[in-house]
């Protein structure tokens, strides 16, 4: 079995290495991950669960919290199980054909998800900027169609990754030094023209990361200036209370996504277990604390799981 993991004698198959220089660590690694992984899904699916039940959380704010619990879910779930498998079982090998899905999906949901912070960061200019017509801008339908909306971006968008991998010839060595597929580390192990991925993933970066930071940085451009407008020093502290989990979830999710781009463009003096451990802190992280950072600052929520959790 042994033999199988680290040979890929298959032509189908690609083998994921997990963290390399760190192998003999791999089971204590695990241990953290492991847990970040179930706590995540223990918070994140409560989200869901009292948001479903409570009627008195079917508001915009609470649908986008449901959304985003939904695509950190997916996140983390397209990468920590296979990780875990490596982790503790040794088993690497994955089919092409798997290691394509796992990126589309991968992609799509962290594509989604940033879609979901633009529209939070909007959720946000509206409540503060014009809290008058806030019920009437931003109804629950609304919301549902800009979730759309995002979604069939991302899958718009991501589609022709494993679209443009799939016409390009593979070395012999198909040892993938990393714990998921990730895009560019696949496309490194092509022995063809890689120009036309190289761009694309570059346009991608633009297009997603970009425009949406460049609204998020707009709105909040837009907030700063309209609670600097205020007079009274206590609706300052209400309304920059009322963005400060957005702001913490934010940093948590660009900040790292930002890192890797740029660490497999020009950050080739970084070490290379430095950058999958922190590629994989990102997908579960950022899942585990986003439930914990709106159940701490948002009251509704917030009482609303103490109720069920003191029935239990």
């Amino acid at each position: 079995m042994g033999a199988f993991n680290l040979t890929p004698s298959n032509p189908l198959t690609f083998i994921l290495n997990g963290i390399p220089g760190l192998e003999a660590a791999h089971i204590w690694i695990s241990i953290p991950f492991s847990m970040f992984y179930i706590i995540s899904l223990l918070g994140n699916i409560t989200i869901l669960f009292v948001v479903s039940k409570e009627q008195t959380l079917h508001k915009p704010m609470f649908l986008l919290l449901s959304m985003l619990a939904l695509t950190d879910i997916g996140m983390s779930t397209c990468v920590m199980p296979k990780a875990l498998c490596i982790f503790w079982f040794g088993f690497k090998g994955i089919t092409v054909d798997g290691c394509l899905t796992q990126m589309f999906f991968l992609y799509v949901f962290t594509a989604t998800h940033s879609a979901v912070l633009v529209t939070m960061a909007f959720d946000r200019y509206v409540a503060i900027c014009d809290p008058l017509r806030y019920t009437t801008i931003l109804t629950n339908a609304r919301i549902a169609k800009l979730g759309l909306l995002g979604l069939i971006r991302a899958v718009l968008l991501i589609l022709p990754f494993p679209l443009l991998l799939r016409r390009l010839p593979f070395c012999a060595n198909r040892i993938i030094h990393h714990t998921y597929c990730e895009y560019m580390a696949v496309v490194k192990l092509s022995c063809g023209d890689t120009t036309v991925n190289r761009i694309y993933s570059l346009v991608i970066v633009l297009v997603i990361i970009g425009s949406d930071l460049t609204l998020i940085g707009l709105s909040y451009g837009l907030i700063i200036r309209a609670v600097l407008r205020l007079s009274s020093k206590k609706a300052h502290q209400k309304a920059l209370n009322t963005c400060t989990a957005h702001i913490c979830v934010m940093l948590m999710s660009y900040t790292p996504v930002l890192f890797s781009v740029l660490t497999h463009r020009f950050g080739q003096g970084i070490a290379a277990h430095v950058h999958i451990l922190l590629a994989n802190l990102y997908v579960v992280v950022p899942p585990m604390l986003n439930p914990i950072i709106y159940g701490v600052k948002t009251k509704e929520l917030r009482d609303k799981v103490g109720k069920y959790t003191c029935r239990m």
